[in-house]
């Protein structure tokens, strides 16, 4: 009767001469967490300063609102009220429109100035890893060739 080949241990043995380095996949991991990390405050920053604007506007705009609802003895000085509110509506959504858009512009540079950077250390960290796939196997393919 043929006698049944182990093809376990024969895959055994073909995977232990080829090794597999987990530390690429370990360090890829931890730039990629580190790199959220840091995309994430920058988001969050960036949020929480325009909820501060936001909060801002919000309280000199019921500020105003206060002043123009207030009673006026002369019919006219309800027209001036309203044409003040909004002269200074329009002053101070300007100022704020110009806050948000620097912190829009933060958010930008800081995001492509961290991508910039993790492209970089991506690039080096894939060439090292070739390197050192590429000395691995070929160390492994001379001890298999010496063993024949």
């Amino acid at each position: 009767m043929a006698k049944t080949q182990d093809f376990s241990a024969i895959m055994k043995d073909m995977m232990g001469a080829f090794p597999v380095d987990t530390s690429a996949m370990e360090g890829a991991f931890k730039s990629t967490a580190a790199l959220n990390e840091k995309l994430s405050t920058v988001a969050l920053d960036a949020a929480e300063k325009s909820a501060e604007i936001s909060n801002k506007w919000t309280k000199e705009t019921l500020a105003k609102l206060n002043e123009m609802s207030k009673a006026k003895a002369d019919p006219a000085d309800y027209a001036k009220a309203a044409t003040d509110f909004a002269s200074a509506s329009a002053e101070v959504a300007a100022e704020n429109m110009a806050a948000f858009a620097e912190i829009a512009k933060k958010v930008q540079t800081e995001t492509v100035e961290l991508l910039m950077a993790a492209g970089k250390d991506v690039a080096e960290d894939a060439t090292a890893a070739v390197k050192k796939a590429t000395n691995d196997v070929t160390a492994a393919a001379k001890k298999a060739a010496t063993t024949k």
